[in-house]
């Protein structure tokens, strides 16, 4: 048994694909391809792969993450030629590479995300600077998140490592952004940028790195 760890982009084609259909895609590709994933034990098996964080319905991505266990050894240069000959356009393998089976699950290891994020605003380019300057410089900036009957409520500065104007261009802000994503939370780009005093939602959101704890 071997364990492959992928990285692999996602394109406008499947921004609206969920986390589930997303897994179903690579079994099917997988098997169109003849490659034999290695299964689980007990009463219910199911094929032994997992994706480091799901990435929300609408967002692209170049820097996802898959674990897949394969029943026998396969040179990761001969599995990325193989797969993306059998995958949809808007999802490529870009890198593969083989690591131990008992190393930590890519969930446990993921820290931050890191986004590219596209929005309009009639704000000035000075303005943004002072937006984002001014978010930064906050100790706090609580959020109330409405979820049912429920209120969730988390400190959104907490959540955002860095974050920077990239561009200002015919009204359309181009931002970046480092956020948490471990198990304790995940900061969303569309939150921080209604923090900003945006209330437009983002044209775009690309997930472009993964941070992995070394």
């Amino acid at each position: 048994m071997q364990r492959l760890r992928v990285r692999y982009q996602r394109g406008e084609n499947l921004k609206f694909i969920s986390h589930l259909d997303i897994i179903r895609l690579w079994q099917r590709v997988f098997y169109r391809a003849g490659v034999e994933l290695a299964y689980s034990e007990g009463f219910n098996p199911h094929p032994r792969m997992a994706l480091a964080s799901p990435l929300p319905v609408g967002y692209t991505s170049r820097a996802e993450f898959m674990d897949l266990y394969t029943s026998a050894a396969v040179s990761p240069h001969y599995f990325e030629d193989l797969i993306n000959r059998h995958l949809p356009e808007g999802v490529k393998i870009l890198q593969s590479c083989v690591v131990p089976p008992e190393h930590d699950s890519l969930q446990a290891l993921v820290r931050q995300a890191e986004y590219l994020v596209s929005v309009n605003t009639s704000m000035s380019l000075a303005e943004c600077h002072k937006a984002v300057d001014d978010f930064m410089a906050k100790d706090s900036f609580l959020w109330q998140l409405q979820r049912q009957d429920k209120v969730k409520e988390y400190d959104l500065r907490a959540q955002t490592a860095e974050l920077e104007v990239v561009s200002l261009l015919d009204g359309v802000l181009c931002l970046r952004m480092l956020l948490q994503c471990d198990s304790k939370g995940a900061g969303r780009p569309e939150q921080l940028t209604k923090a900003l005093g945006i209330s437009e939602f983002p044209l775009s959101v690309e997930r472009i790195r993964l941070v992995l704890e070394a």
